[in-house]
């Protein structure tokens, strides 16, 4: 896991908020807001799953294994060490590097057309 923390493996764990669009909508990702309950619920899509950080360890089995998880917090604070984990369970998962509100702004400047497969 530490490895994510040097320059060159840290790439594999992020994405930005133009890529994340892209994979949305070619139907290949789902974002998970790894926010805690009593934050603000800002995005409000069919592809968003919501899961409080607390019950990652015990809920993660319930999320897609065909799709790649992108995973949303406020500040990055969570979203990498979530995203880490899901990688280290078998995931392919990344962490939406400018987080949460910096997403939503992108989604009003396109709206993104998302069809469950």
């Amino acid at each position: 896991m530490l490895k994510y923390a040097l320059p060159e493996y840290n790439k594999q764990i992020k994405i930005s908020t133009q890529e994340a669009r892209k994979l949305l909508e070619n139907n290949q990702a789902v974002i998970l807001d790894i926010r805690m309950p009593d934050e603000e619920d800002i995005l409000k899509h069919d592809f968003v799953l919501r899961l409080d950080p607390l019950k990652l360890e015990e809920h993660h089995i319930h999320l897609p294994k065909d799709k790649t998880i992108l995973v949303v917090c406020n500040t990055q604070n969570r979203s990498p060490f979530a995203a880490l984990y899901l990688r280290e369970k078998g995931f392919d998962a990344k962490y939406v590097e400018k987080g949460i509100k910096e997403l939503e702004k992108e989604f009003r400047n396109e709206t993104i057309k998302y069809e469950d497969g």
